[in-house]
């Protein structure tokens, strides 16, 4: 089983060198499937709210409905070092509030650590949760919670400004007390520069090659979506149809009876009729 990884381990990889690897999960089986694959990092996105609920965008993810799949996680992998994203309106608020469902994330849904999107705006938050015993992963470039604020669903970071301002962010998210910061569709160019401005790691999402860690949806690497593939995306299978053609297959046995056949049932005495006096 792999040894359980810690925040310290987690610093230690960037100084040796030692890529991470960070996955989506957001049941019990696919995290057990994802940690005996030897995955760094489970995070338990917010991004659930459209991968399972079904919802249009992270916005109405509910703590509840994250704390429900970060407890599943929990139990499927007992081993993973597993971060719970805050969602939309549970940091937001307030010192207190964050401190409050970070709190949960760790008491009741066991995860190591919380995530949350933004830059200087949450640094006061970050110091609080961590001073509260509650480590923090942050979250610059493109942050789903505040999409449309940013125009949409696009790379961040291209001009001089905005860059500038994002190697701020990440240098105040460090002094704040983060141990990680997620780097979300920026130029390739940006993320190297901001990984080597901080000593904390850098996990990316559409940010190149050179930050310190990769993460991507589960659902996305395994081609389980057929309908949009983000261009940052590898899928490194296709699942989608071979799951299509199974259920078809599956259909067509059961309407024409052969499914279940002989060797999918369970046989019994031939006289069972006349012993039940039918």
């Amino acid at each position: 089983m792999q040894k359980r990884k810690t925040v310290a381990g987690i610093l230690a990889m960037k100084k040796k060198g030692e890529k991470i690897t960070m996955l989506t999960a957001y049941d019990a089986a696919m995290a057990s499937m994802l940690i005996a694959a030897d995955v760094d990092v489970l995070l338990v996105g917010d991004s659930l709210g459209m991968v399972v609920l079904g919802y249009d965008s992270t916005v109405p993810v509910t703590m509840d409905e994250m704390i429900h799949h970060a407890s599943a996680v929990r139990r499927g992998a007992p081993g993973a070092f597993v971060v719970g994203d805050m969602p939309f309106g549970s940091y937001q608020s307030g010192k207190r509030d964050a401190i409050l469902n970070g709190g949960r994330f760790l008491k009741e849904a066991g995860c190591d650590a919380v995530k949350l999107e933004g830059g200087m705006e949450v640094c006061e938050t970050v110091t609080a949760l961590e001073r509260a015993g509650i480590s923090v992963m942050g979250h610059i470039g493109l942050t789903p919670q505040t999409a449309t604020q940013l125009g949409g669903y696009k790379v961040q970071g291209r001009d001089l400004e905005s860059a500038q301002r994002m190697v701020a962010e990440a240098k105040a998210l460090e002094e704040a007390g983060a141990f990680a910061i997620v780097l979300e569709c920026i130029p390739d160019e940006l993320g190297r520069i901001i990984s080597e401005e901080i000593a904390i790691p850098t996990i990316g999402i559409g940010a190149g090659v050179h930050c310190d860690g990769q993460v991507l949806v589960t659902h996305d690497l395994l081609g389980m979506f057929d309908k949009f593939i983000p261009s940052f995306v590898k899928s490194y299978c296709k699942l989608a149809p071979v799951i299509k053609e199974a259920v078809s297959e599956y259909n067509a046995e059961v309407r024409s009876g052969a499914y279940p056949d002989a060797d999918h049932s369970f046989s019994s005495d031939s006289n069972l009729r006349k012993l039940l006096g039918l």
